[in-house]
């Protein structure tokens, strides 16, 4: 009998053992184990180009114009990221600082087939890939004689161009109805 109780003494002792031993083997595999998830965010970057129809820069000091005249002004943009995205602009008309209503100084010629006016801003009816030059958003701007009269001698009219984009990956719109899109900065927002 005492050979027995030795026999299932020297058993529990190896049960004990085996657990005690086996224990951290087991914790080590199952804590073991990590996974470091790295999300990196992209910026949209654009350059607005503008130029004259003869593909030279247009002239940062602006032009000489009297009311009636056309100038050869082609406004688009080049993406200068690697990212896709969607794209509006916007034309703001000004006298000497003051801003103005587009009829009151200004006529331009909207390339229609590319971008689509919705609430004040031109949206571009598709994705501008990486790399990718949008066709132009206008190609000339006229004076409009009758409204651009003595009261503007000497005065200097502006137009500027601002532009804005948000991602286009995740960021569905219907068609070619790029307006409906997320992100879009409130007015004022960063260009």
């Amino acid at each position: 009998m005492k050979h027995v109780k030795l026999k299932t003494a020297v058993i529990c002792l190896v049960a004990v053992l085996l657990t005690f031993f086996t224990q951290p083997s087991l914790a080590y595999y199952t804590t073991i184990g990590r996974a470091t998830n790295v999300v990196t965010t992209g910026e949209i970057r654009f350059i607005i180009h503008e130029t004259t129809d003869q593909g030279t820069p247009f002239p940062e000091e602006g032009v000489y114009i009297v009311p009636g005249d056309i100038v050869s002004k082609q406004v688009f943009i080049e993406s200068a990221c690697q990212q896709p995205f969607y794209l509006r602009v916007k034309l703001v008309y000004g006298v000497d600082e003051q801003e103005l209503s587009s009829e009151e100084c200004f006529r331009v010629n909207i390339n229609e087939a590319y971008w689509q006016l919705v609430d004040g801003w031109y949206y571009y009816k598709g994705v501008v890939e990486p790399g990718q030059t949008t066709p132009y958003v206008f190609s000339q701007v006229e004076i409009v004689g009758s409204e651009v009269d003595n009261a503007y001698l000497g005065k200097t009219l502006t137009l500027s161009v601002i532009a804005q984009g948000v991602q286009s990956a995740h960021n569905p719109v219907s068609g070619t109805n790029t307006y409906e899109a997320s992100g879009w900065p409130a007015e004022g927002g960063t260009t």
